[in-house]
């Protein structure tokens, strides 16, 4: 179902990259917006843009009472939300027998279970307008998996895996789900959300060391430019029918159709295997 004329913005993680881009862009199409962080002084710049049509709000997705408090704050104001564009959340690198738990833990915590509680609390009210979008920020990483990156990877994975179940369900109320799936794009990520357990085991010096290496050395390099993927991003979810997924840059672009094409070949391969799992026709 297409938005209303005048939508309603709801963007966590604003305080810089992707979502401070996609919440400016969304203010100079003329729309509301509210504008998310921990700590809402990080995010209070963007109402002098549009005083009545920014909210700006403290909000960290791992609390569950702020998130209730944030979404109650976006409906006493502007009494809806019709886009939901959970981008909160962060990378962490480390070989897989490297990790760290609580490192671990904590990017779930944001990434995933943060996300998660995000779309609960926006549910109810689009069930009952019976229309929005929701739109799931994850990553390249949650279809390819790359060295140092496997707990990152696995948090983009749920997400998209999530993402999938969700579509099915809302798709009938007239809700629809988008996963922007981002290559490197030129944000501060690497500098400011990115945290990393040093690989220190020699048999990962030219796997996971090395690629963390080469991500801390690329920041302000990357071929991709937040403020035309917030452009194609509004572009894309505003359609009559907006994409399920939306792979963003070359490099993502590359990335995941090799990646893809490698899996439906293999899976083609085994495939008289697999058939002969089944029972015979007419059997059991």
């Amino acid at each position: 179902m297409p938005l209303s004329a005048d939508p309603v913005w709801f963007v966590t993680g604003c305080s810089t990259g992707f979502g401070r881009a996609l919440a400016e862009r969304v203010i100079a199409r003329g729309w509301r917006v509210i504008a998310t962080a921990r700590g809402a002084g990080r995010v209070a710049d963007l109402i002098s843009l549009a005083p009545a049509r920014v909210l700006a709000v403290d909000l960290d997705v791992t609390d569950a009472a702020q998130v209730a408090a944030a979404v109650a704050a976006a409906n006493e104001r502007f009494g809806r939300i019709d886009v939901l564009v959970n981008n909160a959340g962060y990378g962490y690198q480390s070989s897989i027998e490297e990790g760290d738990e609580a490192e671990i833990c904590a990017q779930f915590d944001a990434n995933v279970f943060g996300l998660f509680a995000m779309t609960r609390a926006v549910l109810p009210g689009m069930r009952a307008q019976r229309g929005g979008a929701i739109v799931n920020v994850t990553s390249v990483a949650g279809l390819v998996g790359f060295p140092a990156s496997g707990y990152y990877a696995a948090s983009k994975h749920a997400v998209e895996g999530f993402s999938d179940s969700l579509a099915a369900e809302v798709a009938p109320l007239g809700i629809s789900v988008t996963c922007i799936e981002p290559g490197p794009f030129r944000t501060d990520w690497a500098g400011r959300s990115l945290k990393q357990t040093a690989s220190t085991i020699a048999d990962y010096a030219d796997t996971a060391a090395a690629r963390m290496a080469q991500t801390s050395g690329y920041s302000g390099q990357q071929p991709g430019d937040p403020i035309r993927a917030a452009e194609a991003m509004i572009d894309a979810v505003v359609r009559e029918h907006p994409p399920r997924h939306f792979v963003l840059g070359r490099f993502g672009i590359d990335a995941v159709t090799e990646r893809l094409r490698a899996r439906l070949n293999e899976i083609e391969a085994q495939r008289a295997a697999s058939l002969a799992t089944d029972f015979p026709d007419g059997e059991g």
